[in-house]
């Protein structure tokens, strides 16, 4: 099989660099573990989409942060019913969204796009003249001449030789688990109705009858009648490493242990909960951080907080630096301004790998960053930019950061 730009991981980044890259005429393969696209979305439930707007200032209408793919996409998912909103939370708009219906759009985008070929179950194993894949023991070979690196653990830069880093354990930030219920009554988690169970559960966890990892459950509606998603963030262990195999075993074995009493306590104590029943469990626990790409410009907190401008921007990234270091919940920090950081080109190159670029939450960036740039909404708008640089420098050769802008523009149109 031969290409001209490979992407690694089928997420929102790598969503939208496949698509992108294809509708520029680069004949583009994408690559996903999972038998579905949608990474965090599809996998790990992940109800809603962060990071789509600007902050907002006062009353002001909800603004898109990017246009291009992340703007086409929340609109194709609202236009089929996939999505409700934005909806204001505190300072942040975001869009709710099914992860089903997030799929299935992921599936149509696909299916549309000429020049574009899809494996699902499928890893990438190696990288040297020849890119080797893996699906159930079979093996296939491919050639590109450009990569993009969606995977979110920048497995494909480890396997090109690409350098990259990552956090000591206490700082990484911490996993979530997601489940959905199904047969929750209505109204049982408006807004005052959430505080209630929030100190329900934390009493539950001062006297013992819940884990300490339940501490920070949180729990959200959905438009079909009757589901809730729920979302608990683990605490990992000391040791928390998101790439150690017997880690991630342990952490989605404890993972469903937490939740399934979590289930239990809120059918037997809490109104609304009592035909409660766990209608779907992740596929895999959702990883919020680990590798991190080295690139030729790292992405600094700084650069978030000052809202931070340069020549060579390609995205923004307008959600407020997320730091979820701990399982009790978030801190966050706003710019002063309210204003979206841009993104550089040169952040979403690696550092010694010409051709390789990178997208998603392992792009080149810091720990705190990192915590900003993490969301869908951004990966999005950094997909599209990296998928558009692959296939503009597969045919013509290095590409400069002007060219990518037009080349959405254009897309756009």
């Amino acid at each position: 099989m031969d290409f001209d730009v490979l992407v690694a991981g089928g997420g929102s980044a790598g969503l939208a660099a496949a698509v992108s890259a294809a509708r520029l005429g680069a004949r583009t393969l994408l690559v996903e573990r999972h038998g579905s696209i949608g990474g965090m979305v599809s996998a790990a439930l992940v109800h809603s989409i962060c990071g789509l707007y600007r902050l907002p200032v006062g009353d002001e209408s909800p603004a898109l942060a990017n246009g291009g793919f992340a703007a086409e996409f929340a609109r194709r998912l609202l236009a089929n019913g996939g999505a409700s909103g934005p909806v204001r939370l505190g300072r942040v708009d975001v869009l709710l969204q099914r992860p089903t219906a997030f799929a299935q759009l992921a599936d149509v985008l696909v299916r549309e796009t000429p020049g574009l070929t899809v494996r699902l179950h499928t890893e990438v194993i190696a990288t040297r003249e020849e890119v080797s894949l893996s699906c159930r023991g079979k093996i296939e070979t491919a050639r590109a001449r450009t990569f993009v690196d969606a995977t979110g653990d920048a497995a494909l830069a480890v396997l090109r030789g690409a350098p990259c880093e990552i956090e000591p354990s206490a700082q990484l930030q911490r996993p979530a688990f997601i489940f959905a219920l199904g047969g929750v009554a209505c109204g049982a988690v408006e807004e005052t109705a959430r505080l209630r169970i929030a100190q329900r559960i934390a009493r539950a966890v001062k006297e013992g009858s819940l884990p300490l990892e339940a501490l920070g459950t949180h729990l959200r509606g959905s438009s079909q009648a009757g589901e809730v998603f729920v979302t608990i963030d683990l605490h990992g262990g000391a040791t928390f490493d998101p790439l150690d195999p017997a880690g991630l075993s342990e952490l989605e074995t404890s993972g469903r242990q937490v939740a399934q009493r979590v289930a239990e306590f809120l059918r037997g104590e809490v109104e609304g909960f009592a035909l409660s029943y766990v209608a779907a469990w992740p596929a895999r626990v959702g990883i919020r951080e680990s590798r991190r790409v080295v690139g030729e410009y790292r992405l600094e907190g700084d650069d978030v907080l000052k809202a931070a401008r340069f020549p060579d921007a390609v995205a923004a990234a307008a959600w407020p630096i997320e730091l979820r270091e701990t399982a009790s919940g978030p801190r966050l920090r706003f710019p002063p301004s309210g204003n979206p950081c841009e993104i550089p080109l040169r952040a979403l190159r690696a550092r010694d790998d010409e051709a390789l670029f990178v997208a998603g939450r392992c792009i080149s960036c810091s720990h705190e960053a990192q915590a900003s740039v993490r969301v869908i909404g951004t990966c999005l708008a950094t997909g599209e930019a990296s998928g558009i640089a692959a296939a503009l420098q597969a045919r013509n050769g290095r590409v400069t950061a002007a060219e990518v802008v037009a080349a959405r523009e254009e897309l756009a149109r």
